[in-house]
């Protein structure tokens, strides 16, 4: 089990704190606004409403001794950056926040977040992918120019070994695992002379505009 702490308790805050919880973790969630803390407080193991914005607040819920904390309040550059800052100051061990923009993103490197998230930009780019192909299943996108897709093994592919096609060379991505239907096992890192087969999913990581060209084999 991990502990977590969540600031911020909009939508994407409490999705996140509620499945963490639900996951079998301990999450601390806070936010400003009584209402919001109330909306999840049977859902997650300790929901308090207090300032993050004001260190002695952190500092007396003991932020420090958690493995991750979460700033879910992307909308106020400023906020999420002083509630940054103040969880580092505190020696948090893991800062990851929400961001609205890349200027947004940039500036809560620079003060320390180990990763910023855009929520709606990544589900849009998910839409996208999925709209754009018919054998596209999920997309997440690692950075500006990394990615991970899974995608239903085109027919071209379907009858040959990993070896034999060889898409580091031909598509410049790489093959990290494969899954035997949409709820099958998953053989991650399967060998070369795995045969792909129709229904199979293939995962693949790569650049971003790389992993693009997928769509039209």
């Amino acid at each position: 089990m991990k502990t977590f702490v969540v600031i911020g308790l909009g939508r994407f805050g409490t999705a996140v704190a509620t499945e963490l919880c639900e996951l079998g973790h301990e999450v601390l969630a806070i936010d400003g606004a009584e209402e919001h803390v109330q909306q999840v407080a049977e859902r997650v193991t300790h929901a308090v409403t207090g300032d993050a914005r004001d260190p002695s607040v952190l500092r007396a819920l003991g932020v420090r001794n958690y493995d991750c904390a979460i700033v879910a309040v992307g909308d106020d550059v400023g906020n999420s950056a002083l509630i940054t800052l103040n969880l580092k100051e505190l020696g948090v061990k893991k800062v990851i926040c929400k961001a609205q923009s890349h200027v947004h993103r940039k500036v809560l490197e620079k003060i320390g977040a180990d990763r910023v998230v855009f929520p709606e930009h990544e589900m849009g780019v998910k839409l996208a992918q999925g709209l754009s192909s018919s054998n596209v299943l999920n997309f997440i996108e690692l950075s500006d120019d990394f990615g991970i897709v899974e995608l239903e093994a085109p027919k071209s592919w379907q009858g040959h070994s990993i070896k034999a096609l060889d898409v580091r060379a031909k598509y410049h991505v790489n093959i990290i695992a494969v899954r035997k239907g949409a709820q099958g096992n998953l053989d991650v890192a399967p060998g070369g002379d795995y045969v792909l087969e129709a229904r199979d999913v293939v995962v693949t990581l790569g650049r971003n505009d790389d992993i693009n060209r997928l769509h039209d084999i």
